[in-house]
Parts: C-alpha cells; sequence; structure tokens
C-alpha cells in the first residue's frame, strides 16, 4: 500500500496531488490568426495560436478580446477560439497590444 498516494484524510478532507507546470512550446513570436469551420456544424470561430503567455494573462487577454468582438468564446490548452469571423477586429487588436499578427489559412 506505500505505492498509492494519500488520497483522503479525516483530518484535512480530500488531498489533491500537486499540480505541475504545464510547458509549452516555444513559438516563433508570431501569433497566427484563421477561421476554421470543421466540426462545427458550419459555425465559423477563429483560431488565435503562438501566443507566449501563461495561463492568467492567456484567460485575460481571452476575455478583453471576447468582450471588444461582443461574442463568446473559449480557450483551448494554448489556444483562444473567439467565435465568428472577426479576423481583421482580432489583428488590430493584438497589434496594439504589441504582437506580431498574421491572419492564416483561408
Amino acid at each position: 500500500m506505500s505505492d498509492n498516494p494519500l488520497v483522503y484524510s479525516t483530518d484535512s478532507g480530500r488531498i489533491k496531488p500537486e499540480q505541475s507546470k504545464v510547458v509549452r512550446p516555444k513559438g516563433d513570436g508570431i501569433v497566427r490568426i484563421q477561421k476554421q469551420t470543421a466540426g462545427r456544424k458550419g459555425k465559423g470561430v477563429c483560431v488565435i495560436t503562438g501566443l507566449d503567455l501563461d495561463d492568467a494573462e492567456l484567460a485575460k487577454l481571452a476575455a478583453e478580446l471576447k468582450k471588444r468582438c461582443g461574442c463568446g468564446g473559449s480557450i483551448k490548452e494554448d489556444t483562444i477560439e473567439i467565435q465568428g469571423d472577426k479576423r481583421d477586429l482580432l489583428k488590430e487588436m493584438l497589434e496594439q497590444k504589441g504582437f506580431k499578427v498574421k491572419l492564416a489559412g483561408g
């Protein structure tokens, strides 16, 4: 039983294992925005990749972009998805923040 880590203790309740920090691969410094519709029943989303930010900064940036575009979105791993085709507005906003941005895909 020494192999199994402690999961529950009557003193402190459920014990969570320590979470390791997620290491993301370094990009080339270029943020790419592409439109995707595959697997979304024809609904388009803008996928923003290449952001070298930690989780908190990524969430803050995503919230700001969603608010400015007036639409929904989400964070999946190290990408931000914004609903609708707002590539030009997203490009302008990210360039104002100092990112080098390219429109990728069709």
